[in-house]
């Protein structure tokens, strides 16, 4: 059994190859119709273009949109590692934590 390497020890070229692989078998998961592992598939991609990311480019009291999440947007309270830590504006005020990745700039339009 080969030993995975940690998202935060792959350079650029590793996490893009490991996001198309993870993509990919989320793809032929979702056409058999495994729902459960097409989800974890998902999360792990989106976790892996985190580390594509810089933490430092998210600001905490900024709004951000949620990719995939049309409408609903997020404001960061503080961040932790590849994470943003906040609450969803519009809604019950309870703190959760997303990836980076998922959070889009509002300027940056739809």
């Amino acid at each position: 059994m080969t030993e995975e390497k940690r998202y935060s020890d792959m350079n650029e070229h590793e996490l893009r190859a490991e996001i198309g692989r993870l993509k990919e078998k989320a793809r032929k998961a979702e056409q058999l119709g495994i729902v459960n592992e097409f989800a974890v598939l998902e999360r792990k991609a989106v976790m892996a273009a985190a580390y594509l990311l810089d933490p430092e480019d998210f600001k905490k009291g900024e709004v951000y949109r949620i990719e995939g999440d049309p409408n609903v947007y997020f404001q960061i309270d503080y961040l932790k590692g590849r994470f943003a830590w906040g609450y969803r504006l519009g809604g019950e005020k309870y703190t959760e934590a997303l990836p980076i990745s998922m959070l889009r700039p509002l300027k940056e339009g739809k």
